[in-house]
């Protein structure tokens, strides 16, 4: 499939540019004949394999020379047992007509050559089908979303399902059009894990308008202990509770906190009950729905890799398959929301200069301005004119603020701090260092305007620059102390993930994270429908 490249624009966080995402050809090749045993076959009328629509299909039975394929009982039986089960990987069996497909195959002996075909048919069509969603998801997240940059994933089902049809190697198949990702195998656990609870937890939504400490007593505590119980981060009988916050409950909050991402302090206020108040339901709703975008994503990382989870606020530098270095981060707000994006790291920048973009000058600089004209000066920022002239802020004109640049000189107090990472995309979005460094000591980071800040940026930098050449923390700092604005290219090939996921599982601990963006039910409601 042809790369997409997209225009680097050297400015801050502004709001996704839609753009409509080019159609790339599948090219395909013409899958092998299937070798046919001597178990009972008919001739399929095309028109039947017609009114599916399906060129893949279509193809598929060619190779057959349009005779059914699936009279081999242990094959039938195989496939049917994989369709039936598959909401254990978090699909949904009646995509794929599993119990249709059943009563056909209860009356098999008594099928007339017409009622076969129909089941050969269906048969094939909806393996294909299921293979499909478990390789590259159900939906497309490009009609989804208009902020999600992610390489089209294509499959050729007929190959792979003819191969491993003609070498009775069927078994082998679904685990190889899986992710082999180790986040991707914690969901799958995560939702085995999940089935094992309670189909009904019978507690009442917690309500309490004020935050509960250590030795409170709140009427609200009893259906608290109740959910730590039902979720196993507290042992005890749900008989014996009292409206009194003990050490015992004080500790089950805790763990309860830290699975969820949550400041683990013991103090119970509304994000800890918000977490609470989740269902078994709702939690194996966000499993699916997790499962379905990791199967988006691409199924080969690359051999070094920086990877970011948005909701988890965090990267991961991964360099062969060994992670080296975990940094926090901020992410975008639910209004200006950090994109999601697969590309390659290529430059560092130290002592970047911010240009302020068009999203930020009309919420926030025109505003200020029109009220103080000394708001761009305390802030370092100078204007200019189209011919490149510094403006002074009294001869401004407010009325056509966008015929000016606003340009933050470097510094430490520069918006984008002492350094930026550039990758190529057309959001305009980066990495970079902030000078609200302070912000990296909350639990919810999503306060920045669409760009990825990061926490000690320098040493990640040093780190990814190291490679090529000896980047002392000495050197770096004698660049930044020099304030002028010094692009270094990435000579080692780090791929970047810039992916979103609210759930999976750690040593058979289901974990979870807010959902920043709201994305999950939506999606959940969009796969069942």
């Amino acid at each position: 499939m042809k790369k997409l490249y997209f225009l680097l624009v050297l400015c801050i966080l502004v709001s996704c540019k839609k753009e409509t995402p080019k159609v790339v050809p599948v090219k395909t090749t013409p899958p092998p004949a299937i070798i046919l045993t001597d178990e009972r076959k008919v001739q399929i009328d095309t028109a039947k394999i017609n009114a599916f629509k399906s060129e893949t299909l279509k193809q598929f039975y060619n190779s057959s020379e349009n005779k059914t394929v699936w009279g081999n009982l242990k094959k039938r039986t195989y496939i049917l047992s994989l369709l039936k089960k598959s909401d254990e990987l978090g699909l949904n069996p009646d995509d794929y007509k599993s119990s249709t497909l059943e009563k056909f195959e209860k009356k098999i002996s008594s099928l007339n050559d017409s009622d076969l075909a129909t089941y050969d048919i269906l048969l094939t069509y909806n393996f294909e089908l299921y293979l499909t969603h478990l390789y590259k998801g159900k939906l497309d997240p490009k009609k989804l979303y208009t902020d999600w940059d992610l390489e089209e994933k294509t499959f050729d089902v007929n190959n792979a399902l003819i191969k491993a049809f003609n070498k009775n190697k069927l078994d082998s198949i679904v685990d190889s059009v899986q992710s082999k990702s180790d986040t991707y195998k914690s969901l799958l656990k995560a939702l085995e894990i999940i089935n094992t609870y309670p189909e009904d937890d019978d507690i009442k939504t917690i309500e309490s308008a004020e935050k509960i400490t250590l030795k409170d007593t709140n009427s609200a505590l009893i259906n608290i202990k109740k959910r730590l119980l039902y979720w196993e981060d507290m042992s005890g009988k749900s008989d014996s509770l009292t409206k009194i916050y003990d050490q015992k409950t004080f500790e089950a909050v805790k763990k309860f906190q830290e699975r969820h991402g949550l400041a683990s302090d013991g103090v119970i206020g509304q994000g800890t009950i918000s977490a609470l108040n989740y269902s078994k339901e709702q939690r194996k709703q966000q499993i699916i729905a997790n499962l379905e975008r990791w199967r988006w994503y691409t199924t080969d990382l690359a051999e070094n890799y920086f990877i970011i989870n948005i909701p988890n606020y965090s990267l991961d530098v991964v360099e062969s398959q060994d992670t080296t270095l975990v940094r926090n981060v901020v992410v975008g707000t639910s209004k200006r929301r950090t994109p999601i994006i697969t590309s390659v790291l290529k430059t560092v920048v130290f002592n970047p200069t911010w240009t302020v973009p068009p999203t930020i000058l009309k919420e926030d600089v025109v505003p200020a301005m029109k009220k103080n004209r000394n708001y761009l000066a305390k802030k370092n920022i100078t204007i200019y004119d189209t011919t490149g002239k510094e403006v002074d802020p009294k001869v401004w004109n407010e009325n056509k603020p966008g015929n000016y640049r606003y340009v933050q000189s470097p510094g430490y107090n520069n918006s984008l701090g002492l350094m930026k990472i550039l990758f190529p995309n057309h959001h305009s979005v980066y990495l970079h260092d902030t000078n609200h460094r302070n912000y990296f000591g909350r639990s919810n980071r999503s306060l920045s305007s669409g760009c990825v800040r990061i926490e000690n940026p320098l040493e990640l930098a040093q780190h990814i620059l190291n490679d090529s050449v000896n980047w002392s923390k000495s050197r770096i700092d004698t660049i930044i102390a020099s304030k002028k604005t010094t692009n270094i290219k990435i000579e080692k090939k780090y791929a970047l993930y810039q992916w979103y996921w609210t759930a999976w599982s750690k040593k058979n601990q289901l974990l979870f994270r807010a959902d920043i963006y709201d994305l999950d039910l939506d999606l959940y409601t969009k796969l069942r429908n």
